[in-house]
């Protein structure tokens, strides 16, 4: 395990009860955990909580941010607007690995819908656990970062590259 990190999670509201069992798991790991909600099954607008993880997670508020919606889908394209976020859908514990070693994300959405308890944490574990290989895959992530400040500055998508 990787020392102690400092996550922040957010849910709508059908992942809201995944997101409260994967909380306390990580605080039991000994992580400090910010709850940024929901907390009920009253509908919310997913955005909202993607928003908050992710700014959190760009601005170094949180060393990894965790999303629960019903698919993950929703959670990780809202999660990925934000600058210098890398936000990754857990589909499987292989991708969960490749997506920490190879693309450093630092975002994870789960799908509450299809994933169980169990399954979430073995999800959640890979991710933290997992570190980044570096090497080529910098080289990458240099480029998608340099894509994202393309955007940013409204040179948008380059021709002939």
């Amino acid at each position: 395990m990787i020392g102690s990190m400092r996550i922040i999670a957010g849910a709508d509201h059908a992942g809201f009860t995944l997101k409260d069992a994967v909380v306390r798991l990580l605080r039991e790991r000994g992580h400090e955990v910010v709850d940024v909600g929901t907390g009920g099954p009253e509908s919310v607008d997913y955005p909202e909580y993607a928003a908050r993880v992710g700014s959190a997670v760009a601005h170094g508020q949180a060393d990894r941010g965790i999303l629960f919606c019903s698919t993950g889908v929703g959670m990780s394209i809202a999660a990925n607007k934000i600058r210098g976020v890398r936000a990754a859908l857990a589909s499987n514990a292989d991708a969960v690995c490749l997506t920490r070693a190879h693309n450093d994300a630092n975002v994870l959405a789960i799908g509450a819908r299809y994933t169980d308890e169990t399954t979430a944490a073995e999800y959640v574990n890979l991710f933290l656990d997992t570190p980044f290989d570096g090497g080529r895959h910098a080289r990458r992530l240099e480029k998608v970062a340099a894509i994202e400040a393309e955007e940013a500055a409204g040179t948008g998508c380059r021709s002939g590259s």
